[in-house]
Order: structure tokens, then sequence, then C-alpha cells
């Protein structure tokens, strides 16, 4: 599963081109994502990053003006892309409990294949331009809110901290790929989906 393009555009962050996402761009994406992850962001040269490419390091400022901007771009886009996909697989859902089962799958796909995002995501937060640190909070907050109006609406005596508090459990869970992928993805895929069900009640 690719990384689709962007689908809106975003203001206010400076030294990035993050409205259009090319094949190449989003080549160098996906190879900046596996070296941040296992070496982390400061550990990674523009140099070592071209070389990475199949281009020299200054070769990648025809793509991105900074390092700091491809990161910016990587992780804005993700945040823009799980929102965006989960509001269209609510959207298409007869209720919450289909809702829910939906958005489970979405997210074991996103985690099963971003691995290295969802390590870059955790580990180089703190590396993030402040505009584009912005960006991603709002991204993650609206996201968690559609989780959180779905465990409501299944469960409508909790309150909207307590539905929130579920989904960032919930999202603990799905995200420890990186470290809990010991099975092939289809197997993963079964046993993270049967324990979050079984975590909203689904099962």
């Amino acid at each position: 599963m690719a990384l689709p393009a962007p689908r809106a555009p975003r203001d206010g962050l400076a030294g990035t081109n993050l409205d259009v996402v090319t094949p190449r761009r989003q080549q160098i994406l996906d190879i900046a994502a596996e070296l941040f992850a296992t070496r982390g962001f400061h550990g990674v040269s523009v140099a070592e990053l071209g070389s990475a490419c199949g281009i020299s390091g200054p070769a990648l400022y025809k793509h991105f003006e900074s390092k700091d901007a491809m990161l910016a771009e990587m992780l804005v886009s993700i945040s823009e892309t799980l929102l965006t996909e989960g509001r269209a697989r609510v959207a298409g859902a007869a209720g919450p409990r289909e809702a829910l089962e939906a958005l489970v799958e979405w997210h074991i796909e996103f985690a099963l294949e971003h691995r290295a995002l969802i390590v870059v995501q955790d580990r180089d937060w703190s590396n993030l331009p402040d505009e584009a640190r912005e960006r991603v909070r709002a991204l993650q907050r609206a996201y968690v809110d559609i989780w959180a109006t779905e465990v409501r609406r299944l469960e409508p005596g909790l309150s909207p901290e307590a539905s929130r508090t579920r989904a960032h459990v919930l999202f603990g869970l799905l995200n420890s790929t990186p470290h809990s992928g010991r099975l092939p993805d289809p197997q993963m895929h079964d046993v993270l989906r049967d324990m979050a069900h079984g975590a909203l009640g689904l099962a």
C-alpha cells in the first residue's frame, strides 16, 4: 500500500512543497523514512540520503529545500492520509460497530506497511519545524476524535475523555508493529485485529 499524494493544501509550512508529491519525491521520502528509522534524523547526512537515492546530496535540493523540510513533509503527509482515509471509512460504515471495524482495519494496514514512519514519528517528533509540529498535532487530534466519536456512539455512557483515552490505548497497540511484528504480516494482521476488537468490545 503506497502512500497516496496529499489531498489538500497546507498553509504556513515554509520551506516545504507539500502539495506536489511526485513518484520520485515519494520514493525519496520512503528511502529517507527507512534511514531515519534505522539511524535517527541526526544520524543521516544529506550526502548519505542522496547516495541512498542514487543522486548526489546537493541534487536532493531539487526536490526538498532541506532535510527538515523532508521530515515535515513525511510526517504531515502521513497524518493527513490517516485522517482522510479514516473519515472515508467511517462515512462508508452502517453504524458505530462497522465504523470501528473499518477504522481498525485501516490502521492495521497502515501500521504493517509503514513501520519506519511509526518509528520516525515517535523518535523524531521533536526535530519537526514548529509549524509542521503544530500541523501534525492538529491532524492527530482530529484523527483521535474520529475514533473517540465512534467509541461513544457504541458506548454512549462514556465521557469524551474516556473515549479519547481508549483511542490512544488502541493506537499504542496497533502502532506496536515495529517492535511486535514477529509473525508474518497476515498473521500479525489477525492478531492485531482480534486484540483491537476485544479491547473495543467488538469480539
